[in-house]
């Protein structure tokens, strides 16, 4: 049986060690068990989160981690992995029970069978669907069209997180997380080895007011990220999400990236309308189960 052990805060050698078990779950699934905000909460010093690890043999076996702020609808958010050599061990189960069950909520990266049937045997059902769509981008890409009195240009450090934080709770008070960023969210990011004030776009009206962004994400020479596209809703409907995408999809073809990646929600039936015309195929989903 697994031993569990639950922490506030990871050490530097625990993270490290988590890290290589989520390295190895991503090897063996093809798609990474748990998203860009648990690894940002990984980190010494980091708050909002319970980390919980699963020790078999003296090794880590299993981890979770639980977002104790929670989602807009108050649901605690958790995502975990085992690890290849330790799966149908019991672990993943023992992870899951071990968790916080009021107002749980469960990420299933990639939506994998053995979650959906741990899932079912824990009395869990799927709740919310995040699909996973990609384009490759090595052929040529229309011009965007921009509405009258819109212009683009690069986001600047220091000068433009206030502005791209209102619009985004504006375009986004609907979503769970993405409404909630908050200046300082932008600002960490901005410290990470991926971010490029280029490859983040912004769109201006006549009286110099941001109408909406495109932020790009490279993640490897041969793939980016069409990372978040909002767009004030004032200004929705006029065709400026669609010529922001494009904006943002040359963008990442000048960087020479062969394939582009964006998620969206699949109940959001006007965007992925929108991106299946661009020619947008399905590549998977993230499934969230709570009961």
């Amino acid at each position: 049986m697994a031993q569990l052990s639950w922490y506030d805060e990871l050490t530097t050698d625990q993270a490290a060690e988590a890290g290589e078990l989520l390295a190895a779950a991503e090897k063996t699934d093809g798609v990474a068990p748990v998203g860009e905000a648990v690894r940002l909460r990984m980190r010494p010093g980091a708050t909002g989160s319970k980390h919980l690890l699963a020790h078999l043999n003296g090794e880590l076996a299993g981890y979770a981690h639980v977002d104790m702020i929670g989602d807009s609808g108050g649901h605690k958010v958790a995502e975990l992995a085992v690890h290849p050599k330790y799966r149908h061990q019991g672990v993943g189960e023992a992870l899951v029970k071990a968790l916080p069950q009021d107002s749980l909520r469960i990420w299933a990266h990639g939506g994998h069978p053995d979650a959906e049937k741990l899932a079912e045997k824990l009395g869990f059902r799927k709740v919310r669907e995040l699909l996973r769509m990609r384009l490759r981008v090595e052929n040529e890409l229309p011009e965007p069209e921009l509405p009258d009195g819109i212009t683009i240009r690069a986001f600047v450090p220091g000068k433009d997180e206030a502005a791209v934080v209102y619009v985004n709770h504006r375009a986004f008070d609907w979503h769970p997380e993405q409404g909630s960023m908050s200046i300082e969210d932008v600002r960490a990011k901005e410290n990470e080895d991926w971010f490029d004030p280029k490859g983040f776009l912004l769109a201006f009206d006549a009286e110099d007011r941001l109408a909406g962004f495109h932020w790009t994400k490279v993640h490897t020479p041969e793939l980016g990220e069409v990372y978040v596209v909002g767009v004030d809703p004032d200004r929705q409907g006029g065709g400026l999400g669609k010529a922001l995408t494009l904006a943002g999809l040359r963008h990442l073809r000048e960087q020479q990236v062969k394939e582009v990646m964006l998620y969206v929600e699949s109940d959001n039936t006007a965007a992925v309308r929108v991106y299946t015309k661009l020619g947008f195929t399905l590549w998977d989903a993230d499934v969230q189960y709570g009961r």
